[in-house]
């Protein structure tokens, strides 16, 4: 920790202090220590990025239960894109925005990353004073409700699924608001407003009452008759005039939202502000390098701007023109970010030892490298798990706290398990930073916390799983293909290509087109049908084609609206009722047959499954599990595990085999 006296006097002054030693989990610790120490002040952390945001997210929660943290994520999408950012996106940043306009004694800390802390924002007193309340008993406008949600970014939808989403049927109105829950109904008896309820967008229950509901925007872009009036004047001055022919400008003018009319927020605001305006006199600790990842991202928006400049002046194939307003526009300078550090009491983390200088005073968290066990883990005749025991003990014998982070439930208790066959005691599974502290300085501890490596401190010492068992991998999930011929991406068709759509039939692939809809671009893919119908089929909707299998010569095409198309996929479907039928049959017998039972072995199994690199995905975890299953059930198992490339299958097989050997079995293994 860092010393509490030297902390206080830093943070009561204004100026940049660097605090050496703090690695990856003292960062959370660090910044919870210096929030508590701010006296109802927040603590605004900027980190790297998405990525590290979310891991100190994580940590924070873990070591510093009592700290408030308020994350504020940056947009999703590019400086200068066509795009907006996702709802979610959004509605996390405004309930962000409005949780932060509520002071609070609590230690706080708002978390941040480089894009988001670089982006202008709207007023904090816009944000306030645009609400809509009402509680059970009132009489409400509907109108007027639903007026405001219109102006101020919901979508009105059939169905509420999404933040930001609403919808109208009778004398109920139902509202996601962004940063909730959940979704909430509005139960109406005229204009008197009875109940209002969350619930459960899918199974569409109540999950419980509210006595009031106050509803913020869900878009930093409102759309209220003055905004739409600063919008044209804005436009005229920032680009030499009014301009009917831009679908942005024909848009806002009519009242109509615009796909990434976000990028133009300047001309809807009459000022904005910084997230710096938003907190206050708060205080503000960086992440490592952080000064440099925020020229980068300057540099970056400065070269999108002059690509969407030099594209003004270029052939655009239908595309409507993207008149970009300057970078400081949006976004703030390099010299605002300095002045604003400046005028602050500035933490700067760096997890190196670093001297003390004059220009810049060095507080130290202690922190260093931890121990790896890759050496163990190589050699042939050591045993990992007896190498932690031996390095945990020595670790208590010096008066260390022994902590293992693990990646899971499962992680923690399969490695508590192992450890404990290898005499590692006393030993125990904690839930939080709390429970670890309150026990004996002797019990060494496994909690649940994504630490990548471990670290030393004079009195802790935490190990990562990674350190004992490697990189643990993590694959990313992708989208379940229906067919091995599934279309996923456009370059996979050449204008020509016979593909079928799941509700037309075959037609012929022609080539991309962009079309207007509502006055904004869209990509298109054109199919040519019988007869020369035209289907034009968003882009974004591919998943719906798949590739024509047979030989294409003589292929005949299908005609939209036609009924040949849907016999087919009767007859089709009659032919998979008879399949169905015999596999049903099959099944109903080989219940009746009996097996051996191959239950897999207690401690050696979670070894041996400890020892695989990758963290298992879900479907993975299932397909292991009912493997397993049928082993012990007595009957003989015949089970096809089917997935994509590099989706674990061959660790399935693995497991399998590491239970059948162990039960006395030989095992073969064919591979292609």
């Amino acid at each position: 920790m860092i010393e509490e006296k030297a902390l206080a006097e830093r943070l009561g002054l204004s100026g940049r202090t660097t605090v050496s030693g703090v690695l990856e989990g003292l960062d959370a610790m660090a910044a919870a220590q210096a929030a508590r120490r701010l006296a109802g002040k927040p603590l605004i952390h900027v980190a790297l990025d998405d990525q590290r945001m979310a891991s100190l997210a994580e940590a924070l929660a873990f070591f510093a239960a009592d700290v408030e943290v308020i994350a504020f994520p940056a947009w999703d999408c590019l400086p200068y894109d066509r795009v907006s950012p996702a709802a979610n996106i959004v509605a996390r940043r405004l309930a962000a925005l409005a949780l932060i306009a509520v002071p609070t004694q609590q230690p706080r800390i708002v978390l941040t990353s480089v894009n988001a802390v670089l982006q202008r924002l709207p007023q904090s007193r816009v944000i306030a004073e645009t609400t809509f309340s009402a509680a059970p008993g009132q009489y409400v406008d509907t109108e007027k409700l639903q007026l405001f949600l219109q102006q101020n970014g919901y979508s009105r939808t059939g169905t509420v699924v999404d933040a930001g989403d609403f919808a109208i049927r009778g004398g109920i109105i139902d509202i996601y608001p962004p940063g909730a829950e959940g979704p909430v109904r509005l139960d109406f008896f005229g204009d008197a407003l009875e109940t209002v309820r969350r619930f459960d967008p899918q199974s569409q229950r109540s999950t419980g009452t509210l006595r009031s509901l106050v509803l913020h925007p869900a878009s930093e872009v409102l759309l209220t008759p003055q905004a739409i009036g600063r919008f044209r004047t804005s436009y005229a001055a920032a680009f030499g005039g009014l301009d009917i022919n831009d679908p942005l400008y024909e848009s806002v003018t009519n009242g109509r939202r615009y796909q990434g009319m976000e990028h133009w927020l300047p001309l809807f605001h009459e000022k904005l502000e910084t997230i710096f305006d938003h907190v206050g006199e708060a205080a503000v600790s960086l992440d490592h390098s952080a000064d440099e990842a925020v020229s980068a991202r300057l540099e970056q928006i400065a070269e999108f701007h002059d690509a969407r400049r030099e594209a003004l002046n270029q052939e655009t194939f239908g595309a409507a023109p993207y008149k970009p307003l300057k970078p400081d526009a949006l976004y703030l300078t390099q010299k605002e970010w300095s002045e604003f550090l400046a005028d602050r009491s500035v933490l700067a983390f760096t997890p190196f030892e670093t001297p003390d200088s004059a220009s810049t005073p060095v507080l130290s968290m202690g922190g260093r490298q931890g121990r790896n066990f890759a050496a163990e883990r190589v050699e042939a005749r050591a045993n990992v798990y007896e190498a932690v025991r031996g390095h945990a003990n020595g670790l208590r014998a010096a008066g260390k706290r022994v902590v293992i982070a693990t990646w899971s439930e499962g992680s923690a208790e399969r490695l508590e398990g192992i450890l404990r066959d290898h005499e590692l005691a006393p030993l125990a599974l904690a839930n939080d930073w709390d429970e670890v502290l309150k026990r004996p300085k002797d019990i060494v501890s496994i909690v649940v916390l994504g630490l990548e490596a471990g670290f030393e401190t004079g009195d802790l010492a935490m190990l990562s799983e990674q350190d004992i068992l490697g990189d643990r991998l993590v694959r990313r999930g992708r989208k379940a293909r229906k067919a091995s011929d599934f279309i996923s991406e456009l370059s996979a068709l050449a204008p020509g290509d016979l593909v079928v759509h799941v509700d037309h039939g075959l037609g012929r692939f022609e080539g991309l087109r962009t079309i207007e809809v509502q006055a904004a671009p869209h990509d298109c893919l054109f199919i040519m049908y019988a007869g020369n119908d035209r289907l034009f089929l968003p882009v974004e909707n591919i998943e719906l084609l798949s590739r024509y299998g047979s030989d294409e010569e003589g292929a005949q095409l299908d005609r939209l609206g036609g009924g040949a198309w849907q016999a087919k996929k009767a007859k089709l479907k009659e032919r998979i009722r008879e399949i169905a039928e015999n596999l049903i049959k099959t099944a109903a017998a080989r219940e009746l047959k009996s097996g051996e039972i191959l239950p897999p072995p207690e401690g050696l199994y979670d070894e041996f499954c400890a020892r695989f690199p990758y963290e298992e995905t879900e479907d993975q975890l299932a397909a292991i599990e009912a493997t397993l299953e049928d082993l012990q059930k007595g009957r003989p198992m015949d089970r096809l595990i089917c997935g994509d490339v590099g989706f674990g299958k061959t660790e399935v097989a693995l497991r399998t085999a590491f239970v059948a050997a162990m039960n006395g079995k030989q095992v073969a293994v064919v591979v292609p």
